[in-house]
């Protein structure tokens, strides 16, 4: 009877096991050690993702640091995205792990003075073209076979509504940064071509203007309708959990952004 009894109990409590623990989903950050990147970290940390926040350099991003030693769920690894070889050995590093959003969001002006028609810089220009147009196609390469493996499969690329032809009607600056942002979203409109099939989404988003080092490099901080980092990042994450395969620049309040 006592036997009998046992296997009842037995039976009973493994229909009562805990179902297994649905895995986080995982996002890849580039340049997170502030503005708009450390803000991605902060947001996708809080919802209880996986985040795998990169920086060029982890020793001087003490805010990321800080807010990594608050959440678990945030893994700190040194990146720089104008390096083919660092991202290379990232890559390998994580084999074999689903990444749910690659988000290409590191990027760089350049020096203003350097890319006019007063003073057209070669060095400067290889410069961006490495970080703003290269580097988000060689992530997107390198980590393919994470998207790929992953439940989302996105893609994403933060563009600038300055990378627009159609809006660009009179006077212009900062050629190389415009170039750059005009290339690299015809390289995320190619690579959703090729990756359609395999259930890949690619992203060209554009933050809109926001308070961040960047646009005061480049003279547009006294606009109107600059945002804070909290009010842009929350949109494009929107944006993201929203996003499809039509490859469109699409701006932070959701509309289309002409070619």
């Amino acid at each position: 009877m006592r036997s009998i009894v046992s296997v009842l109990c037995v039976l009973l409590l493994s229909g009562l096991a805990p179902l297994q623990a649905a895995t986080a989903p995982v996002v890849l950050v580039t340049g997170s050690n502030r503005g708009l990147g450390l803000e991605f970290v902060k947001q996708y940390a809080g919802k209880g993702w996986t985040v795998i926040a990169t920086v060029r350099d982890p020793s001087t991003a003490p805010e990321l640091a800080a807010l990594a030693a608050q959440h678990r769920n945030i893994t700190v690894e040194k990146l720089d995205v104008g390096n083919r070889a660092e991202i290379v050995a990232l890559a390998a590093k994580y084999q074999g792990k689903p990444i749910d959003v690659l988000l290409n969001n590191a990027g760089l002006l350049g020096d203003r003075e350097k890319q006019g028609l007063k003073q057209l810089d070669y060095a400067t220009f290889e410069e961006v073209l490495r970080v703003n147009t290269y580097a988000p196609l060689a992530m997107a390469q390198a980590f393919m076979p994470n998207v790929v493996a992953s439940e989302q499969k996105k893609i994403v690329t933060l563009t600038s509504g300055l990378s627009s032809i159609a809006n660009t009607k009179r006077s212009a600056d900062l050629y190389f940064y415009r170039v750059s942002k005009a290339g690299v979203n015809m390289a995320m409109h190619a690579l959703q071509s090729d990756v359609r099939e395999q259930g890949v989404k690619v992203g060209i988003l554009a933050p809109g203007m926001v308070e961040t080092r960047l646009l005061r490099q480049s003279g547009y901080a006294g606009a109107a309708g600059v945002l804070s980092t909290e009010q842009s990042v929350a949109a494009v994450i929107r944006n993201i959990e929203n996003l499809n395969q039509d490859a469109e620049i699409v701006l932070y309040t959701g509309e289309k952004v002409p070619w």
